[in-house]
């Protein structure tokens, strides 16, 4: 019998061995997601003044729609971000956010880059009654009055500028050692934010403000302002701001051979600064959420491990390493998409999951939201940043 000739066993063996495997294998490999979208609106600034940070924005939900749908999306569903720019125009946010709501009908709401352009989609939302998951840093946008409630429907994935204004005062108080400052702000909500919130914080660590002006956010030359700095005793100068003016002050400072230092806002904590301002980048000290250098993150943490994936990811479909605003994007995606597989299509339940999330690591941090508390993050999740050599350095004090 042909069956009973030596290898035949050992034939049947491999045929079956080889082909279990191969069933084991096309059950394991994830579906790709299929049937009705959830659809989600994003309205960001990926042109305009504010095209440094709306960009990466828009970059990392892209990639991040394109893996989860690969994996099965959400119950087996795509999820579709539907992404308008706003080019760093509130009138603009403002229409994009009233298209998604009323004629997209899409569940929730991503957006925007800037605080300028998320204050008039804030009003939107909570008109709507539709979840906003915002990447701007004004306190207001969360919470509208100092101590009081957040906005019912708006959640936020980047650090308050609160909390960045915190780390800033800190590091003037305990490093710089300094009891006099300067101020320079951009006159638009980000800054003007910030702005109160310094005002509030600086007089706490006994440092009084000798100097406090505003600049327009297209301006390119700030030397009037800082000719009115020189005639101060400013020991330093904050700069409140996005790019380009901040890049254009510190260009501005070393023409005119000030030597305090440059103290900026997290609306610097890119590349393009550095790139923008050159030379006189250098010594510039910022705060940053701590993705901007990885190994402030404890090594084994599940926070780690999200950020070196996300890294990864990101360089390998674009080239370039992610930034932190990049990282607010992939966040505010993260974060929808988990409250959605147990909200599923309604938008009530849809906020209540969002409010509900509890230690989820993310890019930025483990975000922990709560009836009381819109932020997620806190100050901790910061850390300052100095331009040395046009690199960014760990300042550790």
């Amino acid at each position: 019998m042909f069956w009973k000739k030596p290898g035949f066993k050992l034939l049947i063996v491999v045929v079956v061995v080889t082909t279990t495997s191969l069933l084991l294998s096309a059950g394991c490999a994830p579906k790709k997601a299929s049937g009705a979208e959830y659809k989600v609106g994003v309205v960001l600034s990926t042109t305009g003044p504010n095209g440094p940070l709306g960009t990466p924005e828009q970059q990392a939900l892209t990639l991040y729609e394109k893996q989860l749908n690969d994996k099965g999306g959400i119950n087996g569903r795509p999820i579709k971000f539907i992404i308008l720019d706003d080019a760093s125009d509130p009138t603009k946010a403002s229409s994009a956010m009233t298209d998604l709501v009323k004629s997209q009908n899409v569940l929730a709401v991503i957006g925007s880059s800037g605080t300028g352009t998320t204050m008039p989609m804030v009003d939107i939302a909570q008109q709507a009654n539709v979840p906003l998951e915002a990447c701007a840093a004004g306190i207001k946008v969360t919470t509208p009055t100092p101590g009081g409630p957040p906005n019912k429907w708006v959640f936020r994935t980047p650090p308050t500028d609160a909390m960045a204004a915190e780390k800033v005062v800190d590091y003037l108080a305990k490093s710089l050692k300094v009891n006099k400052v300067a101020i320079l702000y951009d006159s638009n909500p980000f800054g003007s934010s910030g702005n109160e919130v310094l005002k509030t914080l600086l007089p706490t660590k006994d440092i009084v403000i000798v100097s406090d002006q505003s600049y327009e956010t297209k301006a390119t030359d700030m030397t009037p302002q800082l000719n009115n700095v020189k005639g101060t005793d400013a020991q330093a100068l904050i700069v409140w701001g996005t790019n380009p003016a901040p890049s254009a002050i510190a260009k501005n400072m070393k023409q005119m051979g000030m030597t305090i230092p440059f103290v900026g806002s997290h609306g610097i904590a890119n590349m393009t600064f550095v790139e923008q301002a050159g030379d006189a980048a250098n010594g510039v000290v910022f705060p940053a959420g701590r993705m901007a250098i990885p190994e402030s993150i404890p090594e084994g943490t599940e926070w780690r491990d999200v950020v070196d994936e996300f890294r990864a990811d990101f360089k390998a479909e674009y080239g370039s390493e992610p930034n932190t605003f990049a990282g607010h994007g992939w966040d505010a995606g993260l974060i929808i998409a988990n409250a959605l597989k147990i909200s599923g299509e309604d938008r009530s339940k849809l906020r209540d999951e969002i409010e509900n999330t509890k230690d989820f690591a993310g890019v930025g941090g483990v975000f922990n939201y709560s009836a009381k508390d819109h932020n997620g993050l806190n100050s901790n999740d910061l850390i300052m940043v100095k331009v040395v050599n046009g690199q960014w350095q760990w300042l550790k004090y």
